[in-house]
């Protein structure tokens, strides 16, 4: 079982597809409550935890955090960062001393230009890249998270091209998400029969180059014969702690959660997680009806313009 702790909603970038609004940056876990946190799942049996937010490296608590994490017997101690302070290697090996046993960088776009756009923030993309290579250097296998959205689809397989150039082996295609601070901005989800060529081109791209790439968000059945590539992230249990609840991710609004009409009868059901409501509110299920070859049902059919 997995402890996902978000530590807070602050950052040092400002994507421009977050979903964290002005007012949740203000809000974050005091110190004693993730440590109360900690202790309580680990004598529940919990034997993971992730520390995330926000970015959880500008935490100055982060460091005695991992260390408690891993004297009270976590084996899989995971930071989810945007690397940007991994440009410093003494920060690697301080977080590597203390206990952290798994590496993910979100790298947004691996295109400087791209990605200092969807950040806001100049000078940033050599940091993330310096931050990779410190952890590759140092034999850590970082994953390397990419957003799919309107923005990045399209240089997917380009991005599996510049990680593996970089040593890395592992990355993750995470669907962005319509929900509080980017629930406005529809444009950047755009409907799955446009990003499907793109996440496929990658995955071919992926076995050529030696890079494991998995897939979150994404339905089971419309990756056909890569279904095995898709990641339940809720799967073997997850408790999430927020500065505002505490909560199974199967709840939040980034899990996919949703089973609609065309679900019925798929062979997946057992394994695939289903669809996220956000992505059903901005385009319906036609797609998932089409790749089970029935027709949709009018009640589960919602079909909003395409902006």
């Amino acid at each position: 079982m997995l402890l996902d702790l978000v530590l807070d909603y602050d950052c040092n970038l400002a994507c421009d597809y977050c979903t964290i609004t002005p007012a949740m940056r203000a809000r974050s876990l005091p110190t004693g409550a993730v440590v109360r946190q900690l202790r309580a799942a680990r004598d529940e049996g919990f034997g993971r935890v992730s520390f995330t937010g926000g970015e959880p490296t500008i935490r100055r608590d982060l460091l005695p955090l991992v260390r408690e994490a891993r004297r009270l017997g976590y084996d899989d101690i995971k930071v989810q960062s945007n690397g940007l302070l991994y440009a410093e290697a003494a920060n690697v090996d301080r977080l590597m001393q203390a206990g952290v046993t798994r590496w993910h960088v979100s790298i947004h776009s691996h295109r400087a230009d791209a990605y200092e756009a969807m950040v806001q923030r100049e000078g940033t993309h050599p940091l993330m890249e310096r931050g990779l290579r410190h952890l590759v250097e140092r034999g850590l296998d970082p994953i390397a998270d990419q957003i799919v959205m309107r923005d990045t689809h399209a240089h997917l397989a380009a991005a599996i091209d510049w990680l593996a150039d970089r040593g890395v082996r592992r990355s993750q295609l995470w669907l962005v998400s319509l929900t509080d601070g980017n629930a406005a901005n529809v444009a950047s989800l755009p409907p799955l029969r446009d990003l499907l060529p793109s996440v496929f081109e990658a995955f071919d791209r992926a076995d050529e180059r030696g890079v494991d790439l998995r897939s979150l968000h994404l339905p089971h059945c419309l990756l056909g014969a890569r279904k095995d590539r898709a990641i339940d992230p809720a799967a073997g249990g997850v408790r999430v702690v927020t500065p505002d609840a505490v909560l199974d991710l199967r709840e939040a609004k980034l899990t996919p959660r949703r089973y609609v009409a065309a679900c019925e009868g798929c062979p997946e059901r057992g394994a695939c997680p289903g669809v996220r409501p956000d992505y059903l509110e901005r385009h319906g299920d036609a797609e998932i009806a089409a790749a089970r070859g029935v027709e949709p049902q009018l009640e589960g059919a919602v079909r909003l313009p395409v902006v």
